[in-house]
């Protein structure tokens, strides 16, 4: 395959590598991704993390170990052991039914290998016409509040949701950016805050529970989010926390839009009840590991409930922001995503 680089993969010398997302902002650190255990492993630990890239990544990889001898059958396994690397996240699913079907051409290689790039090329439109789109939709001197990270770091392209965000800064329309944290991984406070910083766009970092009071003194002129899975009826999967802000936009009258591209919807998925929310390790809740080492705050033995994600229903968002446009309520019927 030819060499390749976005913002957090890499293909080089038939191998993969991801941006350890796990290491910004202090390192950026490339780590080996080229074996189905390796990738698993990088997806599991969120060292590499957003819906759009993980689909793509394991694309990449499926690609690879075809050019490097794999044969249909292990690759067939392969692919199945990927699908089933994270539930909530669909763009993993649709990315890998296109892979499926390029796997059982005859010719198979290279289909793969076109089908792959095809996607990534693909990402990066689709994250240009939600920029667009959604830009459109910022007012000047808007004061925008995101949560988790939506970024070039999740997709190929410029983002979703922080792409909407740079192109209107861009454009002159964005006074500041609140940027939630985002527990547990602060993947907000790590990989936006860093991504904002690298664009030159304003912001303040801000832990989850501060929206409320912000939205209260009239300091949030709209909230933009991403989404790792999209129903039928246009309920969202996204980052945990997502849904207190939805709640907290609509008693405030503040715009609450999600932005996302058509590999995250899921015609298949009737409502968000249907949306499988992964569990996530507790550790991850009870204190904090990094390169100085390993806190614990509560107690060993503590309960912990740590999903990774909630659901926010179609009647709590303002307009879905997606390639094809804006969908607005009413708008959002199982045709729209066919």
């Amino acid at each position: 395959m030819q060499t390749l680089q976005t913002t957090s993969l890499r293909v080089t010398d038939n191998q993969l590598f991801i941006l350890d997302q796990q290491a910004l902002p202090q390192e950026k650190r490339w780590l080996d991704a080229s074996t189905v255990e390796a990738l698993v492993g990088h997806i599991h630990a969120l060292r590499v993390r957003g819906a759009p890239l993980i689909g793509l990544s394991a694309s990449l990889l499926l690609a690879l170990l075809a050019e490097n001898g794999h044969s249909r059958d292990e690759l067939a396994v392969a692919l199945d052991t990927l699908r089933a690397s994270r539930p909530t996240a669909v763009n993993l699913m649709n990315n890998l039914d296109r892979m499926k079907q390029a796997l059982w051409q005859e010719d198979f290689v290279p289909a793969l290998t076109a089908e792959a790039l095809r996607l990534i090329h693909e990402d990066k439109q689709l994250c240009d016409a939600i920029a667009r789109a959604g830009s459109a939709l910022v007012k000047p001197g808007s004061r925008l509040l995101t949560h988790c990270n939506t970024g070039g770091l999740a997709t190929a392209g410029v983002g979703t949701a922080l792409g909407v965000i740079a192109v209107a800064h861009q454009q002159g329309n964005v006074a500041n950016v609140w940027v939630d944290e985002t527990r547990p991984l602060l993947q907000g406070g790590r990989l936006t805050a860093w991504e904002l910083g690298e664009l030159g766009v304003p912001y303040q970092l801000i832990t989850d529970s501060m929206a409320a009071s912000l939205m209260a003194k009239g300091q949030v002129d709209a909230v933009w989010v991403g989404a790792d899975r999209i129903a039928a009826n246009g309920d969202v999967a996204n980052k945990i926390g997502t849904y207190s802000l939805a709640v907290l936009a609509k008693f405030h009258g503040i715009p609450f839009y999600v932005a996302a591209p058509q590999t995250t919807l899921d015609p298949n998925c009737p409502n968000g009840d249907a949306i499988p929310i992964e569990q996530r390790a507790a550790s991850e809740v009870t204190g904090v590991a990094g390169s100085f080492g390993a806190v614990q705050w509560a107690p060993e033995d503590a309960n912990v409930y740590n999903p990774a994600f909630d659901v926010t229903p179609a009647a709590l968002i303002s307009g879905w922001v997606l390639d094809t446009g804006v969908v607005w309520p009413g708008g959002f019927v199982h045709s729209q995503i066919g």
